[in-house]
């Protein structure tokens, strides 16, 4: 972001570390971004009551980007050195995600009614909203406590 400074931007590591912590982040602010447009896609086919897994693109890519996520997540945490249960901010992205999964998964289950699904839906998105909000602020209280 404009507004940071060189180090804010770099994470706490000069040299070569600095290159491996951008391209790692980079990395999983990327997956993130694709992963949530593969669940918005999925469960906005969901919705309109068209069957998304007829395609094998739809079916596989969510679980390649969504395990480079989770790996690049675990690098970072662990050039870091924060780790749930140590780091408020990444034990509340944890949970929420754990959160996210279920109510995905349920909101992407066939032969739910529609309204039921949207709900889950919804609350999935809420979900994910609230993990990237924790993860820019890196405040499980978003900033507010």
């Amino acid at each position: 972001m404009p507004w940071q400074t060189a180090r804010a931007r770099r994470g706490p590591f000069d040299g070569d570390k600095a290159l491996d912590y951008l391209a790692v982040k980079h990395l999983h602010m990327s997956c993130a971004a694709v992963s949530i447009a593969l669940f918005a896609l999925r469960g906005s086919l969901q919705l309109a009551g068209i069957d998304w897994r007829r395609w094998k693109l739809l079916r596989i890519a969510p679980h390649l980007v969504d395990t480079i996520l989770l790996a690049a997540a675990i690098w970072l945490a662990l050039l870091l050195q924060q780790y749930p249960f140590s780091a408020n901010w990444i034990t509340a992205k944890v949970l929420a995600l754990v959160a996210y999964v279920l109510l995905g998964r349920q909101a992407l289950r066939p032969g739910l009614p529609r309204s039921r699904a949207a709900a889950f839906f919804a609350a999935a998105l809420l979900a994910v909203a609230y993990i990237v909000a924790v993860a820019i602020t890196h405040s499980a209280s978003l900033g507010y406590a």
